[in-house]
């Protein structure tokens, strides 16, 4: 019997690895040298390391000197979620101020003692509260604030008002730290789009490999004084230990690719959303679709159906062949609902149903219009169950 191919509805936890990044990797793994060796060997990994920082820093429209490699965009929030992160003025943040629909790695990985850290509200759609992050701010008052805010949420999809809450933060004279992972591909990603002082990305969501990331400091941040690897002093002593070449390599390429690219594929994986909305909708009136009133990254759709848990609906698609998540894929495996949909105010028996369909460059028409048939038998399933127990 012939195996049904599988369909992969999962992109904002991990993009499929790129060609060219795969093959900037295999070139890489036959550079033998220690990037900080000042032999040929080590001149030339030195050069693969420049080069893909050079390309990191075009993504972000950065200088190539402002990139630090890190081993994800887990440790780059946290190296830059820290008082020690300075402005131009050589001075620190007083307090953090975390919008309540962060990433974990924001939420949990930040360097703030609890006292100093507040919570910022979010909208019904999933948007930061204006509002809420102004008021926060007076409350502060001559404390030097540090806001984290994504640029766009990896559950829901809604993109941030980050310009509008970076203007508000640096009116006080704070920074701002912005987790740009969702960005790449997706929406402008840049300093000009997103005017904060650092940016953290992740190579695997755009098409890199997993495992490297990096942190871009704006030209208003000027050091971060409290690191937390030390050693051989890499990464302008902000990062130490032998540079990840194979890796770094291969997130150069994706992010050269994602730059050249642009966004025009974006018009057509909106219309497959939104397609696949209506007639989930039209098939199941009883759905609700989250953030819809906001402007959403157009790959993302998350939804539930009340009495439908997600994790039955993720057993049945899953052995249909279809890829997706209940959510961020750091969280997903843990039996609670959903930070997020919490701070958006949606019911807990709701949230506990929540799936997030996240699709990239590659999906097809087909591959939705499959998924829709597969989740429309699955949801049926489960009303029948329940309607039998219930008799």
């Amino acid at each position: 019997m012939a195996t049904r191919p599988r369909v992969y509805l999962d992109w904002n936890a991990t993009a499929p690895l790129l060609a060219d990044a795969r093959e900037a990797m295999r070139a890489a793994m036959d550079v033998a040298g220690n990037p900080s060796s000042i032999h040929q060997e080590g001149r030339a990994a030195r050069a693969l390391v420049e080069e893909a920082r050079a390309q990191v820093a075009a993504l972000a429209g950065a200088k190539p000197e402002r990139v630090i490699f890190t081993s994800g965009a887990t440790e780059a929030m946290s190296l830059a979620l820290t008082s020690g992160l300075l402005g131009a003025d050589r001075r620190g943040a007083d307090a953090l101020i975390l919008s309540a629909g962060e990433h974990a790695c924001a939420l949990e990985g930040h360097r703030f003692p609890r006292e100093r850290v507040r919570l910022a509200p979010l909208d019904g759609e999933g948007r930061l509260d204006l509002g809420g992050l102004a008021r926060l701010l007076e409350d502060l008052g001559d404390a030097r604030p540090m806001l984290a805010l994504q640029a766009a949420n990896n559950e829901t999809g809604a993109v941030q008002p980050v310009a509008e809450a970076a203007g508000l933060v640096h009116a006080r004279g704070g920074l701002v730290v912005c987790d740009a992972v969702q960005a790449p591909g997706r929406i402008p990603c840049g300093f000009d789009a997103l005017p904060v002082d650092a940016l953290a990305f992740s190579a695997h969501k755009m098409g890199g490999p997993k495992g490297v990331g990096a942190l871009v400091l704006g030209e208003a941040a000027s050091n971060i004084e409290t690191v937390q690897i030390r050693g051989g002093g890499q990464e302008r002593g902000m990062r130490a230990g032998t540079e990840n070449t194979i890796g770094i390599a291969g997130f150069g390429a994706a992010a050269k690719f994602v730059r050249e690219q642009g966004l025009d594929h974006m018009a057509r994986l909106a219309g497959l959303r939104d397609g696949l909305e209506a007639r989930l909708k039209a098939a199941l009136p009883d759905l609700t679709i989250f953030a819809k009133g906001a402007q959403r990254l157009s790959n993302t759709s998350a939804f539930a159906l009340s009495g439908a848990p997600a994790a039955t609906l993720l057993i049945a698609l899953d052995l249909e062949g279809f890829a997706l998540s209940s959510g961020s894929a750091c969280s997903s495996g843990k039996v609670r609902p959903s930070h997020v949909l919490a701070a958006m105010g949606i019911a807990p028996d709701l949230a506990q149903g929540a799936l997030r369909v996240s699709m990239g460059r590659d999906t097809q028409a087909q591959e939705t219009q499959a998924f829709a048939d597969a989740f429309e038998r699955a949801a049926s399933r489960i009303s029948r169950r329940g309607s039998s127990a219930a008799a």
